[in-house]
């Protein structure tokens, strides 16, 4: 049963991202075609906003597709066209975007999080009151002489 639902998964999302990229879109020149393909997988799709722009069936995504296969063919090289795309979009259209100002928070509050998650129990730890020690009162004591004389 789970393995027939592996599959069907699998068959759908195969047929999802074949659908992506219509035929009409492709460029006849294969080396442009390839280099239209890096870029696209360079680029998130605004729709989606996880999935690269070459995998989405989004409209969105179809004129980006379609904008960038224009491009490559009037000439422009892969960097001018993503500046291109970037200008236009700005930099949350790329997959991975700079590492700059803008996107510092982006970029660093995973590491940000994780230390004060961890100071947090460190000092938590550190703060935390230490139980007394209460004297073992008579009938622990003989316990404790038995259990000792027992061990050995």
């Amino acid at each position: 049963m789970i393995r027939a639902f592996i599959a069907a998964a699998i068959l759908l999302g195969a047929t999802q991202m074949a659908l992506a990229v219509e035929p009409s879109e492709m460029l006849k020149n294969p080396a442009l075609e390839a280099r239209a393909e890096a870029i696209g997988k360079q680029l998130r799709c605004m729709v989606c906003q996880n999935e690269s722009i070459e995998d989405s069936g989004a409209d969105l995504a179809h004129d980006l597709r379609v904008l960038i296969r224009e491009r490559l063919a009037a000439g422009d090289s892969d960097a001018q066209t993503i500046k291109y795309v970037t200008d236009r979009y700005g930099a949350f259209v790329l997959l991975k975007p700079p590492i700059e100002p803008a996107t510092y928070l982006l970029w660093f509050s995973p590491f940000a999080i994780l230390i004060l998650g961890a100071a947090g129990a460190w000092f938590y730890v550190r703060r935390r009151p230490i139980p007394p020690d209460e004297p073992l009162d008579l009938d622990q004591r003989r316990q404790l002489e038995r259990l000792l004389l027992d061990d050995q």
